[in-house]
């Protein structure tokens, strides 16, 4: 039986763990959209020539290897190194919650053409968001367009529950805004305010683009973000580290 043929693939570095004294295992988005799991061979020695491309949120060009248990990256190429994520904590820190979010819906020989496009889109836009609200801002909308995409779309239009048309509380639980009346059985909902509301709807209509050049001020942003944090926490079942890192910034 001969030997597997190596593979090109393009990809987005969400993930990086150690392996060994100079190897990396890449957690990788592809352009498929599958995730990707391989070993970097030798990146973290000093004279590694693909070290720069194996980076955090970088997009390549990667020559793969199939093995026995993960695949073997041997070269790759830069497509967009999105440089200027790395220019501020706060830009590294929006980052790495759009990855972790990308790492958490996607999967292993699970390939949808949506997720990759999405993250490129995202990372491009958050290079040129240089203040604080449009940072958080772009890190909400991607929360909620790729959970919505995925079938986790809250219901922003009448109550979740009775389908009241003037909903003006907010439940996770309940996937949704909610009336009056149902927000009393419900321990978790929240008032929110029709400007709020507004602001929730444009997060999964509007582009990266538009998010970018709208007028936000802190505390809607911040509100923003606090609400993708939960609703992407409430329907993975998981604890998002580096959401609630961003929350903190």
């Amino acid at each position: 039986m001969g030997s597997l043929r190596s593979y090109r693939a393009k990809g987005i570095v969400l993930d990086r763990t150690v392996l060994g004294e100079h190897d990396l295992i890449l957690t990788l988005l592809l352009e498929s959209g599958e995730q990707l799991r391989a070993v970097a061979k030798g990146v973290r020695k000093g004279r590694s020539r693909i070290s720069a491309r194996c980076d955090y949120f970088c997009e390549s060009d990667f020559l793969i290897t199939p093995g026995k248990k993960l695949d073997i990256i041997s070269d790759a190429a830069t497509v967009d190194a999105h440089h200027a994520l790395g220019v501020s904590p706060e830009k590294v820190s929006a980052a790495a919650a759009l990855c972790e979010l990308a790492a958490l819906t996607s999967f292993e020989e699970s390939a949808d053409p949506f997720l990759h496009p999405i993250l490129s889109r995202a990372l491009t836009v958050l290079e040129g968001a240089d203040d604080q609200p449009h940072r958080d801002l772009i890190v909400a909308a991607y929360a909620f367009k790729v959970l919505a995409h995925s079938g986790w779309r809250p219901e922003l239009g009448s109550c979740a529950i009775c389908g009241d048309e003037d909903p003006l509380y907010l439940s996770d639980s309940a996937g949704g805004l909610v009336c009056k009346s149902c927000a009393d059985t419900l321990p978790d909902a929240e008032p929110v305010s029709r400007s709020q509301v507004g602001w929730l709807r444009s997060l999964i209509s509007l582009r990266f683009d538009e998010l970018l050049n709208a007028q936000i001020d802190d505390e809607t942003a911040l509100f923003l973000l606090g609400r993708a944090h939960s609703w992407a926490a409430s329907t993975l079942s998981v604890r998002l580290k580096a959401m609630e890192f961003a929350l903190s910034m």
